[in-house]
């Protein structure tokens, strides 16, 4: 059985990685790929968690929200029951909605960035996704389409967003080097963006698709 293609989606708050993930999931199921959806955090107790802390349910230390971040990252990878690597052994692409740079981006521009790579080695330097998809957006057209879902959670201001957006940048400048990494522009029609992402994936398949 031939083993399943990951494919991470990143990009700051409002760049629409959830909408562009399923429109190449039904793609990809066009072209008689088996794929599957997840995210991060995920639905697991610790991924529960973090959700409390994004909303503000939960006051936590950045510092404790990196690790718990680390830490449902690497059973999203490692469950027996339905992690990553399993569905990626049975022929299953996974397309994620973010993945370790995302910590690097969020956690890293607050906290020490190697520290978070620490925290995050143990994915970072045996799983790394086959493809990552980064939908750039300027900080103010994020905060534009943020504003239009109502209440902003943990990270998501003008000036959070410019952080981010510089981390993630940086992030690929620093720990980039072994990775695939394609920049997609978020444009106003999202068939567009769709069309330079699924060049990419076209790329990654080649005669499989």
């Amino acid at each position: 059985m031939n083993r399943g293609k990951f494919i991470v989606f990143e990009g700051t708050d409002g760049s629409g990685k959830s909408t562009q993930i399923k429109l190449l999931s039904k793609y990809l199921r066009g072209k008689g790929i088996a794929c599957t959806l997840t995210h991060e955090p995920t639905d697991s107790p610790f991924g529960a968690v973090l959700r409390a802390c994004l909303t503000g349910r939960i006051d936590a230390d950045e510092r404790a929200i990196a690790a718990m971040f680390a830490a449902d990252r690497l059973d999203h990878v490692t469950n027996a029951v339905n992690g990553i690597e399993k569905q990626l052994s049975e022929g299953v692409s996974v397309l994620c909605d973010r993945f370790y740079f995302s910590s690097l981006a969020y956690n890293g521009g607050l906290v020490s960035a190697q520290w978070v790579a620490q925290l995050n080695a143990p994915v970072m330097q045996s799983f790394r996704p086959d493809l990552t998809v980064f939908i750039d957006l300027t900080p103010e057209e994020s905060m534009k389409r943020v504003s239009r879902r109502g209440a902003a959670e943990r990270y998501e201001s003008l000036e959070s967003l410019r952080r981010v957006r510089e981390g993630y940048l940086s992030a690929f400048r620093t720990f980039g080097a072994e990775e695939n990494i394609v920049i997609v522009r978020s444009e106003e029609d999202k068939e567009t963006t769709q069309s330079h992402i699924r060049a990419a994936v076209d790329a990654l398949f080649g005669e499989k698709i």
